[in-house]
């Protein structure tokens, strides 16, 4: 008998997916198969150009390569299974594999939480103090930020696991295409008032924290960008911050509305169709957004393929 928490019977989950009909699962694997490679190979293409192209080795690419990391890492956890599942009638996962899944799924997104309002600082430094960015952006500080977010992110995922007094005794059937917590917690014959109070706390430190810090730090950027008289100071700052705008803009909408939120007592398609905008098709615009208005990564792309870089 495997237990998580108290006490449990259930053994094994069985994913519903997102359609019963075959038909449907074939178009849903070719989509997503096209969505997986585009992802991988996108996010992997910028690690690639970061780690090779010196230009590109500054502290707003830093981050950025965590971001590509994280998104090839966190796609990898549930699509692969996904296109697995496609042809399956009776999709399974074990519990010790839900677990790990889970897990790792919920401490890579608060990562990418804790990174984008670290990345938001990045670019408060280099608009409002342009001057001394590289004295107040040192390696040692990019470092210590980089530990002390994926340090936070895995104690704030380690510690609720592992204090969770969960029973699972029936049924174990998940209405989700991965093992999702929320959607695994609604399964509990066990009070879950504990839990559902410990996620809210992990999600004010690790969503509307650093949401509200990211909008206070744009809120200084436009300060400083309303004080510029020339066009080309507008560019420069639009060009620096207008992609990371973006992204914070579609990942912490779409995370925000899925979590912050009272929870129904089941989980529903629509929350299933969140769940694949978030945990699929972000980490494949992450890496479009960051490359087509971006000059240094089209320029060092031409530098890796043998192109003249267009001035």
């Amino acid at each position: 008998m495997e237990k998580w928490g108290n006490a449990t019977t259930v053994t094994e989950f069985v994913l519903v997916g997102l359609s019963k009909n075959f038909k449907v699962r074939a178009g849903l694997f070719v989509l997503f198969l096209v969505i997986y490679l585009i992802a991988v190979a996108g996010n992997g293409l910028i690690l690639l150009l970061i780690i090779v192209d010196s230009h590109l080795h500054t502290p707003m690419y830093f981050f950025l390569s965590n971001l590509s990391f994280i998104d090839i890492s966190y796609i990898t956890t549930s699509v692969p299974q996904m296109l697995l599942h496609c042809f399956m009638d009776r999709p399974t996962i074990p519990l010790g594999s839900c677990f790990a899944q889970m897990f790792t799924s919920l401490l890579l997104a608060l990562v990418e939480c804790l990174l984008l309002a670290v990345m938001a600082y990045d670019r408060f430094v280099a608009i409002c103090y342009p001057l001394r960015y590289n004295l107040i952006m040192s390696r040692n500080l990019c470092i210590q930020l980089a530990a002390c977010m994926w340090i936070s992110a895995f104690l704030l995922t380690i510690i609720p696991f592992f204090t969770m007094q969960v029973t699972l005794c029936g049924p174990n059937v998940v209405n989700h295409f991965k093992c999702e917590l929320q959607a695994v917690l609604k399964l509990a014959c066990s009070d879950t008032h504990t839990n559902e109070i410990t996620m809210i706390i992990i999600s004010v430190f690790t969503l509307a924290f650093p949401f509200f810090f990211i909008l206070v730090t744009y809120g200084r950027i436009g300060f400083t960008v309303l004080r510029f008289h020339s066009a080309q100071g507008w560019n420069k700052a639009l060009s620096t911050c207008g992609s990371h705008l973006t992204v914070v803009s579609i990942y912490y909408g779409t995370i925000l509305a899925m979590y912050l939120r009272p929870q129904a007592k089941t989980f529903s398609d629509r929350e299933k169709v969140v769940a694949v905008f978030y945990g699929a098709v972000i980490p494949m615009l992450n890496p479009i957004i960051y490359s087509l208005r971006n000059r240094e990564v089209k320029g060092a792309f031409c530098r890796l393929s043998g192109k003249k870089v267009e001035e």
